[in-house]
């Protein structure tokens, strides 16, 4: 088990906070603090993008113990074989792009109020460079095999990486 420092900790509670205060049932909202606008073309894409964004958030749940080599018994996150295949063909972080889409995106959408837009900003950027300490040990866990990985699949932009499988499954 690795040792997280005094700044990853407060990095992660900033996040955690963030998501607190902007998760789509959001308890500023439902005990009548603030009193969002009301857009139902924006209620539907944000109910979408909670929902894609939740696909992506469980989706290694699923993939890792079927594909990653997981012990018997052991957690999700104890992947012993980089997995490509799946959502991690079109990104390599569906988990960080979920909760970015399901937490921060669909709250902006669903409750249009000035203060979720703020408080999205500093929790995408968090999640954004959160991948890129994740990279650090993925590389140090699968090295080379990690790194061509990384140059074929894009690490959050999932319509890059529809394009870029749709693209390769022509050739």
């Amino acid at each position: 088990m690795r040792k997280i420092d005094a700044r990853e900790y407060f990095w992660m509670t900033i996040l955690s906070l963030l998501c607190l205060i902007c998760f789509p049932l959001n308890p500023l909202v439902l005990i009548g603090w603030i009193e969002p606008a009301f857009y139902l073309p924006a209620t539907i894409l944000g109910w979408l993008v909670w929902l894609v964004g939740m696909v992506l958030v469980l989706a290694p749940m699923i993939l890792f113990p079927r594909r990653g080599g997981v012990p018997h018994g052991k957690s999700f996150v104890h992947t012993t074989q980089l997995v490509d295949s799946g959502i991690y063909a079109l990104v390599r972080h569906p988990q960080y792009l979920g909760g970015i889409l399901s937490i921060f995106v669909a709250t902006v959408l669903l409750y249009p109020h000035w203060l979720f837009a703020i408080l999205a900003i500093p929790g995408i950027i968090i999640l954004y460079w959160s991948t890129k300490e994740e990279e650090k040990l993925l590389i140090a866990q699968f090295g080379n095999a990690y790194r061509a990985y990384s140059q074929r699949v894009p690490r959050m932009n999932l319509i890059l990486g529809i394009y870029r499988q749709l693209k390769q499954s022509r050739s």
